[in-house]
């Protein structure tokens, strides 16, 4: 295929981008696609992002036919800007966070939940469904911008979170498909993004901005969550590179919490001027502080910011209530509330948990984001003593305050380090993901610096011990490690140790494993004992394995051979001792999916 340009869509929690670059071209020239969406009924706006919000409008809306964009398919919600401004007013009628609530394995991400609980009258759509819908709006964007070039036909790079699991991905990568991605996109993760963003902008000065033995944390704050990623400078041949070494757990803090933290403290205002707010006036006041915060804390900002909202029962402007806010009460709110300065010991604080709770996404007890830091680098210690950075992207880092303030935590949290500094500026930071994943795609056919780092996990398979059965307990199961972290793609390893038994002509069920942080573990390690919160057990396959005539017993013994593909799949080999069939596992670890086919050979 002729693929003509390199797409770089940022599905983000808050705000989707769509970046661009010619693959004919000998040097990247990247470029912000911009989306056409409602921003009132019968007008239309073209702007660089497309807020990640959906609005579900009735029916005598939708029949009116006010939120029909010009030129393209109609569709039973509204995305954008619309929809976001809605989520105030209206936000039983309001899907948000959608990305959050795809990862979310609590809940079945295939059912109709969302918006979450609004009343029976709202039709709802799954996680899925609305991550498909806000895809397909951006495929329609690019259609309507060149159409003479398929997007199905361009090389397509669409970004997740680092920290999303296996079926986190499987979903994205579902709903992708379903909304019009070529089969062969690819996953990127978003910090690794951010990076590759440095990487072009910088040019061939990253290598004196960096020494060999560096650090660089990647802390991506954006609307609803936190990721953070470890990354050191090695050389290679002669050559700096750069390998990824650690990713953090999928944290729910971000922008969105400093919003609600910024609600709490203006609705306290109000009540000082006689004024309680209502349940629908406290939406309002939630998104109107948004819109504040970004004001107050952009250098160029105001230094006051009026937040109005509505009079109980008007709907009149002159029905409105007003405070005022300012600029330095707004930034020691968040700065001491979000980034507090901390020692190299401190944890997140973890509550233990009511045995009853509310349903809906598992958002972190403690919002003190620099406590996760100094948790997740207290993880992944590493011996250097040399320069450690920070790459610093999501738009809350607008905020000159944020920015250093974080810096300042950080050369707390690692005093050892010869200096700490920061690494690109407050310059596009709402773009920087979606221009990263454009330029990785160029990288991918023209040739350029790569971010290598191999699994970012350890993998297991669960082997049932032999023994007698005990009623009502199960066999107790042993974890093999079958992937080592760190193993390279492209790469395939013999498992050692003893042969097992794997079953076959009747249904079994495979059970996989994975753990962050057991990075001694070598290919054959055996864990007859593990914590639950170490090991964690990832989506099983339930499949029959044929063969031409079932042994004695119902199973073969067999030896495990592990692969990673080019392409990041992960295939065990399950192969004979007795004769020359074998039987591949496949699931993907890193852009594909997770459990979905066994292929006999």
């Amino acid at each position: 295929m002729n693929r003509r340009y390199s797409i770089g869509i940022d599905l983000g929690t808050t705000n989707c981008v769509v970046a661009y670059a010619s693959l004919e071209a000998e040097q990247p020239e990247i470029k912000v696609l911009k989306v056409q969406q409602i921003s009132a009924p019968s007008q239309t706006e073209s702007l660089e992002s497309l807020p990640s919000f959906l609005y579900v409008p009735r029916d005598q809306e939708l029949e009116s036919g006010v939120f029909n964009l010009p030129d393209a398919p109609t569709y039973p919600v509204v995305s954008g800007v619309y929809a976001r401004n809605m989520s105030a007013d209206q936000p039983e009628r309001t899907i948000a966070a959608a990305k959050s609530w795809l990862c979310h394995s609590g809940v079945d991400r295939h059912a109709a939940i969302l918006p979450w609980e609004s009343p029976q009258e709202v039709t709802k759509y799954s996680p899925v469904a609305a991550i498909r819908i806000l895809l397909e709006r951006l495929v329609d964007a690019w259609q309507a911008a060149f159409p003479g070039e398929p997007l199905r036909e361009q090389l397509v790079t669409l970004t997740v979170p680092a920290s999303f699991d296996m079926s986190a991905r499987e979903l994205t990568r579902e709903a992708a498909l379903a909304a019009g991605l070529p089969d062969d996109f690819i996953l990127l993760e978003e910090p690794q993004a951010a990076v590759y963003h440095w990487l072009e902008k910088t040019g061939d000065g990253w290598r004196k901005a960096v020494s060999e033995g560096d650090s660089l944390l990647v802390c991506d704050v954006g609307g609803g969550t936190t990721d953070l990623t470890l990354v050191r400078v090695e050389q290679e041949g002669g050559e700096l590179t750069l390998r990824r070494l650690a990713v953090g757990n999928h944290l729910l803090v971000g922008g969105d919490n400093m919003d609600l933290a910024l609600a709490h403290f203006a609705a306290a205002k109000f009540a000082e001027k006689g004024t309680k707010l209502n349940a629908w006036q406290a939406v309002s006041l939630w998104h109107a502080c948004r819109r504040a915060k970004e004001s107050l804390l952009t250098l160029d900002g105001r230094e006051t910011e009026t937040v109005s909202v509505l009079g109980r029962g008007s709907k009149l402007v002159g029905g409105t209530v007003s405070i005022e806010l300012n600029r330095q009460e707004v930034q020691q709110l968040l700065v001491e509330g979000f980034f507090p300065l901390v020692a190299s010991d401190s944890r997140p604080v973890r509550e233990p948990h009511s045995g009853f709770q509310e349903l809906g996404l598992p958002f972190e007890s403690d919002s003190g984001i620099t406590r996760h830091i100094s948790e997740f680098l207290a993880n992944n210690a590493t011996d250097s003593t040399g320069g450690f950075h920070l790459l610093l992207n999501g738009g809350v880092f607008r905020g000159v305050a944020l920015r250093g303030r974080l810096k300042e935590a950080v050369e707390a949290l690692r005093p050892e380090a010869s200096s700490v500094t920061n690494l690109g500026g407050p310059e596009d930071l709402d773009h920087a993901v979606a221009r990263g994943a454009a330029y990785y795609g160029w990288t991918k056919e023209s040739g350029g610096v790569r971010i290598r780092g191999g699994t970012i996990r350890s993998y297991y398979v669960g082997i049932e011990t032999a023994g007698l059965a005990i009623p009502g307990m199960p066999r107790p199961l042993q974890a093999v490690c079958v992937v080592p972290f760190g193993m390279e793609e492209g790469t395939e390893q013999d498992v050692p140790g003893r042969e097992v038994g794997l079953v076959v002509g009747r249904e079994a069920k495979f059970r996989f494993f994975a753990a962050a942080n057991r990075k001694e573990d070598a290919v054959g390690t055996t864990l007859r004992q593990w914590d639950e919160e170490e090991l964690v057990e990832t989506s099983p396959m339930e499949l029959t394995l044929d063969v031409d005539e079932a042994p004695e017993g119902g199973f073969i013994p067999v030896r495990f051979h592990s692969r990673i593909s080019e392409l990041g799949v992960f295939e065990l080999w399950c192969k004979s001792a007795q004769d020359e069939q074998s039987w591949k596992l496949e699931f993907s670890i890193r852009e594909d999916q997770d459990g979905a086919e066994a292929q006999v050979n």
